[in-house]
């Protein structure tokens, strides 16, 4: 009678709590459709991806790839970039994915200022071309916060591209410091911080995941 007694509670208290969990679960979906009920306009996004974490470029990328695998057309520009191996270049290329590099690496290893802001100058006449290009549905600009950091590139053109893109383009942004008035400006921002990093520990850099 006891070992019945005891079933019986352990049913009531299971069932208990399922009706709770029910409960909290229920008041959750209502608030999560009421949000979706209320985001209904449909427009291009700018999308800022900072922070001093490894994993900006990388979720850039993986959104560049998402939107290819929904059959939109993308484009990348890749700033601060050398000229050596890129895997996302070499996978979503395949894909027709357009892309444009400044080619000139890390500005600690050019040690040449008019060089770097000539490079820049010339891929952000591309990078301009395709914020106008309404056949591009999402533009990649990789590392742009840092033309903007050096003044290579001018906070103001940067503004004015991004607000005169077509309606219904998305930009996303990555890099380090990205300005205040960028930031500002978007729709989304993520800040990639940094926990822990291999390279701090004398791990070496490794293709396929770090690069």
């Amino acid at each position: 009678m006891t070992d019945n007694n005891s079933a019986n509670d352990s049913k009531k208290n299971l069932d208990q709590k399922n009706a709770q969990h029910k409960k909290r679960m229920q008041a959750v979906k209502e608030k999560v459709d009421q949000r979706i009920d209320n985001a209904q306009e449909e427009r291009g996004l700018i999308i800022v991806i900072t922070g001093n974490g490894k994993g900006k470029s990388t979720s850039g990328f993986g959104t560049v790839a998402r939107a290819v695998g929904h059959g939109l057309k993308a484009a990348v520009v890749q700033y601060i970039k050398g000229t050596w191996a890129c895997g996302e270049r070499s996978l979503l290329e395949n894909a027709g994915v357009g892309f444009d590099v400044m080619g000139t690496g890390f500005t600690w290893n050019t040690q040449d200022k008019t060089q770097d802001i000539a490079a820049a100058q010339q891929v952000w006449l591309k990078n301009k071309k395709l914020l106008q290009d309404e056949s591009i549905d999402v533009v990649l600009m990789d590392e742009l916060t840092y033309m903007v950091a050096y003044k290579y590139i001018e906070l103001d053109e940067v503004l004015e591209a991004l607000k005169n893109r077509p309606v219904n383009q998305h930009a996303i942004i990555t890099g380090r410091g990205c300005h205040r008035a960028i930031i500002d400006l978007a729709d989304t921002v993520s800040e990639v911080q940094s926990i822990k990093h291999a390279f701090d520990n004398g791990i070496k850099a490794q293709q396929g995941i770090d690069w």
